[in-house]
């Protein structure tokens, strides 16, 4: 009978890298991917020392089109089969869209939506018969369309759709099927997107990846089809259900302006 485990992408740094620890510390056993081998050996060796767990490793680039026939090539090769879905590789790219190299606009897509929707139809099967779930991280970005980030804006609001919606059809099966949208948090994501902190940021102690991961866990564990960490995310959410998009449209476009020049 093959290992049941929590697959978690982008799992070399960040969110994706906390939940990974905190999935083991809950008592899975891991299949982890990202791109950077040194990286995932990192982790791989970390886990295992300050748990014990199983942990498997696999470099691997998810923009690939073939990206979900390969991991599933390399679950099958190690007799691993997946109980919980963590959906976490993704990126973004700041500035507007005329002005970002069609590639990398494109590329986002690539991984921050096909990817994550290949490898749940993908994996489907087998987390209902582990009785596991699917862990998509999206953000608050997905609340709302934002100027100077719109196309990971938009991705975000399509992980936080499809999440929805599936959580919906999934209803009877009795699996778990969550978005953990968290705001922003100090990772390497601000450096490749090419921005700086935000006001967020600037002005509170904001969560720490690892808090993330918790309550994200917590929430996808509990049941919870979104998840919202922190409160001045939440009072975002809240703000952005109310304010008309013309109105939150300018306000988001000055900001990231902002935090490109810094």
């Amino acid at each position: 009978m093959s290992r049941p485990v929590a697959l978690v992408t982008g799992a070399s740094s960040g969110i994706g890298e906390a939940l990974a620890h905190a999935l083991a510390e809950q008592g899975e056993d891991l299949m982890l991917i990202a791109r950077t081998q040194s990286e995932l050996l990192r982790v791989q060796s970390e886990i295992a020392t300050a748990t014990g767990r199983f942990v498997a490793v696999a470099a691997l680039d998810l923009e690939r089109a073939d990206a979900a026939e390969a991991v599933k090539a390399v679950l099958r090769d190690q007799d691993l089969s997946v109980r919980h879905l963590v959906n976490n590789a993704g990126f973004g790219l700041a500035g507007d869209m005329a002005d970002l190299p069609v590639s990398g606009q494109v590329g986002m897509v690539d991984l921050n939506c096909r990817a994550l929707l290949a490898l749940t139809l993908a994996f489907l099967p087998e987390i209902r018969e582990n009785e596991g779930g699917v862990l998509n991280v999206a953000s608050v970005a997905g609340f709302t369309p934002g100027p100077g980030l719109a196309v990971y804006y938009a991705s975000k609001a399509f992980v936080l759709s499809l999440t929805r919606a599936l959580a919906f059809e999934e209803r009877e099966s009795g699996i778990r099927v969550c978005a953990l949208c968290p705001g922003p948090v100090p990772t390497r994501f601000g450096a490749r997107a090419g921005v700086g902190k935000s006001g967020v940021i600037a002005i509170t102690r904001p969560l720490s990846a690892k808090d993330v991961a918790h309550i994200g866990l917590a929430g996808y564990f509990g049941r919870r089809t979104v998840v919202v960490p922190g409160m001045i995310p939440r009072l975002m959410v809240a703000i952005l259900s109310v304010l008309p998009t013309r109105m939150v449209l300018p306000v988001l476009a000055r900001a990231q302006r902002q935090r490109r020049q810094k």
